[in-house]
């Protein structure tokens, strides 16, 4: 009796021991499985990874040539490095969702999560989603181009990229200006470099003594004997403003954009030195010596007075001399 029970104890012993011996074998063959599907999941994805690389690169270097064949952006870098950009971007999206596709990963559910976050991303993130708004716009509007001279509240710098983010401008300094798009589209920019020609503004003070008529003449010649001064319009000179001390004459001359900052330097010295030749005087402040109380007992003190070239020391009242002492 008692043999009996102890043979029936080992024998369920050692069906138990085989029970679990024949699930372990089940699991880690099952792991074994998984594994060699993961390692085999993720090569695949490595592969997927490096061909999304290459193969942005392929997409944006046949979108350049593409567009480069069009005539209407062949000769438009800012088209092309947007579009480019463009094309990058959504190449890597599609590889990443075909790795994440690839590894097991449910990509309905992430878009189902992405699209419930999406509001709180868009709040978090509605500068920089302003900006790439604002650069579809400035690339569509076209307002300025790459290589054209803007002016963005003050900054002025020649084009040398848009992104998706900035644009990208360069002074005459050569100090690289970055500035968001959002704000270039919402302030007011200055396309220095949009017309073919400029219209260069001379303001030349003369004395209230001087001939008008003269003085005229004078500026306008010296302008229009400039080879890079256009004919037509031709140059126009006028007084526009009657000042403390002197008589404002305005002088205006019309050149091509490229020339413009040279030939407006070479037109204000070619004013000046033409006033010259002529005996018009332009007046500017003088430093003179005033005498306070007894002229030859006491040391004279410096004043500084606009003195016009009708109005010499000479003319200058008493009064006037008390009153500068007084100020002194």
């Amino acid at each position: 009796m008692i043999s009996n029970s102890l043979t029936e104890t080992v024998t369920q012993a050692v069906a138990a021991g085989e029970k679990a011996v024949a699930v372990d074998t089940a699991m880690i063959a099952k792991l074994t499985d998984m594994a060699g599907d993961f390692a085999i999941n993720l090569s695949i994805a490595l592969l997927i990874m490096a061909a999304t690389v290459i193969a942005s690169k392929w997409a944006s270097r046949a979108t350049r040539k593409a567009l480069g064949r069009m005539r209407g952006f062949r000769h438009d870098p800012t088209v092309l490095s947007f579009a480019v950009q463009v094309v990058r971007v959504l190449v890597y999206v599609i590889g990443f969702i075909a790795v994440l596709q690839r590894l097991g990963v449910q990509t309905t559910s992430i878009i189902a999560v992405l699209g419930a976050a999406s509001l709180a991303v868009g709040l978090a993130l509605q500068g920089t989603l302003s900006n790439v708004a604002a650069g579809v716009m400035l690339l569509v509007l076209r307002p300025y181009r790459v290589g054209d001279l803007i002016d963005i509240n003050g900054n002025v710098g020649k084009v040398t990229r848009l992104d998706l983010f900035f644009t990208q401008m360069s002074d005459a300094n050569n100090v690289k200006i970055v500035v968001p798009n959002s704000k270039v589209f919402s302030d007011t920019m200055l396309n220095l470099s949009g017309q073919q020609t400029r219209r260069i503004e001379l303001k030349i003070g003369v004395g209230y003594g001087a001939n008008l008529s003269q003085t005229r003449d004078v500026l306008t010649a010296a302008a229009a004997a400039h080879d890079k001064v256009l004919k037509d319009p031709v140059p126009w000179a006028g007084v526009t403003n009657l000042l403390d001390s002197s008589v404002e004459v305005s002088l205006h001359a019309w050149t091509k954009s490229e020339d413009y900052w040279q030939t407006k330097a070479d037109v204000f010295q070619a004013a000046k030195e033409a006033l010259d030749a002529a005996s018009i005087e332009i007046p500017f402040p003088h430093q003179v010596a005033v005498p306070y109380g007894d002229a030859e007992a006491a040391m004279p003190i410096l004043a500084v007075r606009d003195i016009s070239p009708e109005r010499s020391d000479d003319h200058a009242s008493p009064g006037d001399a008390h009153q500068d002492s007084g100020e002194a």
